[in-house]
């Protein structure tokens, strides 16, 4: 009767694991990032919360100005593998189609240079001015601090990456940055794990604990 239910146990152990991870594998869950100016350190910050479907190849990702002054966010940009589009030997990725946001327009071509950051090469972005320029952008159409904005990009591009490979990859121009509005920045992710979810929290800790144990009990009080 006990090893009966041990091999329960083992069982109901290895669906669980296994739902978990079919779960995670589907379900696309949000990454909460801090980004922090390069150069400027606090005076140009946001958070983006950041997700990837793996079913349907789309990332979505809302941003937040949290910057002093008036510090404006400008541009976009994902710089998701090495390489440029300087000719046929091209080795970025495109492929990749976004909607337009409050004055920001999505580019799926080459964004120019990242300042700062020069062997950065964007694979796809949004800016905030007609040319398509990552350092350029106009201050007046850019997010506010205080001020958030959501966008969507899909693309089979994507095929491949995981959602942490993706989120850690943007960056983020900032204009207009500092007491006197005299600077600029590019804001890039602290680093940090993803915070799990509370269902899968529960699966792995308590819930599946739990469970396992009142399984336990009833076994040795048959066995009594």
């Amino acid at each position: 009767m006990e090893m009966q239910m041990t091999k329960i146990i083992s069982r109901i152990a290895l669906g669980c694991a296994l739902y978990v991870f079919l779960g995670l594998a589907i379900t696309a869950k949000a990454e909460t990032m801090t980004l922090v100016g390069n150069s400027t350190g606090s005076l140009a910050t946001a958070t983006v919360t950041c997700s990837f479907n793996s079913i349907t190849n789309t990332v979505t990702l809302t941003v937040t100005n949290t910057s002093p002054f008036d510090a404006r966010v400008t541009g976009i940009g994902f710089d998701l593998v090495a390489g440029d589009f300087s000719g046929s030997n091209s080795s970025g990725l495109d492929n990749f189609s976004g909607g337009n946001n409050a004055g920001f327009t999505f580019r799926n071509n080459e964004l120019g240079n990242v300042p700062q950051f020069n062997n950065a090469v964007l694979d796809f972005g949004w800016t905030t001015d007609n040319s398509g320029n990552f350092n350029g952008g106009s201050p007046n159409d850019g997010l506010a601090p205080g001020s958030s904005l959501s966008f969507s990009v899909s693309g089979s591009s994507f095929a491949g990456l995981t959602e942490q490979q993706i989120c850690d990859a943007i960056f983020l121009r900032f204009q207009r940055v500092g007491p006197n509005g005299n600077l600029s920045d590019v804001g890039v992710p602290t680093g940090g794990e993803p915070v799990p979810e509370p269902a899968t929290m529960l699966l792995l800790g308590t819930g599946l604990a739990g469970a396992m144990g009142a399984i336990r009990r009833r076994a040795k009080s048959a066995k009594v």
